[in-house]
Parts: C-alpha cells; structure tokens; sequence
C-alpha cells in the first residue's frame, strides 16, 4: 500500500493537497478541510460541479475564517452559526472543523483507489475528527468519511455541498427521496433592515418541495433553480430513516449531467437546502453570491447552531432528532458520497435512486435511466 505526503500546493488562495483517480482530480484546503475543485471526467467532458466563493483572495476583518476559505464541502463539528454558548463552550461558525487547520496523515494508494487522510485535535470540545476522502477509479464520485472521537454530549453535525448553477433561471431541476416533512427556517435568517431578503413564511411546514409557503401567501416551486434573484431562502427536511439511504439530486440538462449526495438517514437525520441567490447585501456578500445551492446533510436544527440544536426545539417537539449523542468511548463514523453522473438528452428531475449491480441506477421523472458506478454500501451502518 504505497503511502505518500503530497507537497502543499495553492488553489484559488488557499493552500492544500490534491489527489487523483482515473476519473476524478479534487483538492481539499488545509485550513478549514474544504473541499473544491473537484473537477470529474465525463468522457471527454471536465465537469465541476462545486463553487468557490468570489472573496476567496479578498482581505476580511472580523470575518470567520471558513466565510474566507468557503468553498464546496466542508464537515461541520457542531453544525450552525454557534453565537450562543453551550455549557461554557465557544464554537466558530460551523466549528473548528471548518475553521482551523487540518493535519495531513497521509495519501494512500490501493486497490485502484487513493485516500487522503488528515486529523483534528478540537479544542473547544475535546475530541478527534478523522476526515477520509476517497476516489476509486472508474467512479465520479468522492466517498467522505468522518469518524469523531473521544467526544462525550450533544452535537450538531453535518456536511455542506455547495453547488454552482448556470445564470440561467430554472437550469436545474431539484428532487429527494422521501422525507416525512419540510420545514422553513423558523427565525434569526434575512432581515431587511440588515441588507438581507428571504421570500418563504418563517416556520412554515410542508410536504413538497414544489409548494411552500410564501410570508406574503401562497406558495413557492423550490424544485427548479436558478430562481428568485435577490433572494436568501434555507428550508429543512426530515428524513425517513427507515430507508437504506437517502438522496438529494440535481439534475442539469443543459449541461449534461447530474449532481447527487447520497447518505445513512439514521446519522444524518436531515437535509438543509439553502438557496443563495444574491439576497445578502452585506460584507461579504455584497449581493455578488448568485446561482449557489447548498445541499447540507445534517443533524442540526437548522444553521442555528449548537445551542439550539441540544434544547427542545420545533423539529424535536415533531419527533426528529437534532444532535447526536457522542460518547468517549463509542466513536462515530459518518459516511456520504458526492457524485455526478451523465445524462442523455431529455432527462429531467430524479425520481429514484436504486441500487444496481456495481453501482446505482439513476431514473427521471420522465422516465428516462443512467446507471453510475457506486459503491452504496459506502454509506451503510
């Protein structure tokens, strides 16, 4: 088993590693474990699915460190904004997961994959995170692996995929399996009075993505995007974890292929969707964050943090957890897979992903099929 200690090397501003497979190149940020570009090969076709922020190389006082490094995905130990104090503990936004630096362990190459493999010491809670991320020949896709220990309490936790669409209203299509309910974030999101908007009714429940309330009545399609310019809006949704798996998909017609995040529901027990289309007018933002889908898979009351997330809260009072529950001596393992797979002409929002022999069929509310190499046990308990 060939183990290697890649030279540190700079991606848009930042420093951090790169690692290949047959099919896919990614680059994860020391500081922080951010995870872009990964760019996938797609026949003669290089896609790259993530974003980036436009800060990236930007002086930022007082800002966070992960606002400055922000870009694809990140692993949030405790998951949120973590204004409020828990029990004496102090958490950056998104944790020190997304903030501080990581350790390289090492890159490893077997069996036609390679694994990078950096560490955290945590210092605000004492802990361990391990970060695995894999690419396997033949797959466009990167397995993510997380195993939390030594850690004792609750924690929010969660992933953070941010997608870049096309400037193109309704270029992508947005689907899911199953889940048991849709919620709206329920407060402390965009207010007018300090340069931010947000279309949907705080709090509002619901069972489809294509009808959610609206503060002004009615409701609003958040299955196809780019849409609402100007706008800010975050919705949560409950998972059903009796399934296998869970699935969040976006397919791209226009650009020939599709983006899914595949998890275990019973360790990411929610789904947040944040849609960032340019409604935050402060610094930063500055009104330049356009065409951005955030597809976090979590176990969090919503962004609100850690605090919130361990109290009774609205999604709790419905029966769905909101932090797991860590033990020193029972480590945590959380598994998810990013991928993209081509899609022939005409293939529209995701129905179903189900399993195939060496790897997963893809099939379009139109009834049209792809099958992607995968390894969905990945994801398993």
């Amino acid at each position: 088993m060939p183990v290697s200690r890649p030279a540190l090397k700079t991606v848009a501003g930042q420093p951090g590693w790169s690692f290949a497979s047959s099919r896919a190149q990614a680059f994860l940020t020391r500081t922080g474990g951010h995870l872009a570009p990964v760019v996938f090969k797609l026949g003669r076709r290089s896609v790259q699915p993530f974003s980036i922020t436009p800060w990236g190389k930007e002086p930022l006082p007082g800002q966070p460190t992960m606002l400055r490094v922000a870009r694809g995905d990140f692993f949030c130990v405790p998951f949120g904004g973590n204004a409020e104090p828990f029990r004496g503990e102090r958490h950056p936004p998104h944790g020190e997961t997304a903030n501080r630096d990581w350790r390289l362990e090492s890159l490893e190459r077997a069996a036609g994959a390679v694994t990078l493999h950096t560490s955290m010491q945590t210092r605000a809670r004492r802990g361990r995170v391990d970060k695995k991320l894999t690419l396997r020949d033949g797959h466009t896709a990167v397995y993510c692996e997380h195993v939390l220990s030594g850690f004792s309490g609750p924690m929010p936790i969660g992933t953070h995929p941010m997608l870049l669409f096309p400037d193109q209203p309704g270029a992508g299509y947005i689907s899911t399996s199953a889940f048991k309910r849709g919620y709206v974030v329920p407060s402390d999101w965009e207010k007018p009075e300090a340069c931010g908007y947000s279309l949907l009714k705080l709090g509002a429940a619901f069972s489809s993505l294509a009808r959610v309330p609206a503060s002004a009545g009615g409701t609003i399609d958040l299955t196809r995007y780019p849409a609402r310019r100007g706008f800010e809006e975050l919705v949560q949704l409950v998972n059903d974890a009796r399934q296998p798996f869970a699935w969040s998909a976006v397919a791209l017609p226009g650009e020939g292929y599709v983006f899914f995040a595949i998890k275990n529901p019973r360790v990411l027990r929610e789904t947040v969707l944040w849609f960032s289309n340019g409604g935050r007018h402060y610094p930063p933002w500055n009104g330049r964050h356009v065409n951005v889908l955030g597809v976090e898979d979590t176990t969090s009351y919503f962004h609100l943090g850690l605090a919130a997330s361990a109290r009774p809260n609205l999604l709790t009072r419905a029966g769905a957890p909101t932090a797991v529950q860590l033990r020193p001596d029972r480590p945590l393992r959380v598994a998810h897979i990013l991928g993209i797979a081509a899609i022939p002409r005409g293939f529209d929002a995701v129905k179903s992903i189900v399993p195939a022999r060496g790897g997963a069929t893809l099939t379009s509310r139109n009834g049209r099929r792809v099958f992607v190499p995968l390894d969905l046990g990945f994801v398993q308990d």
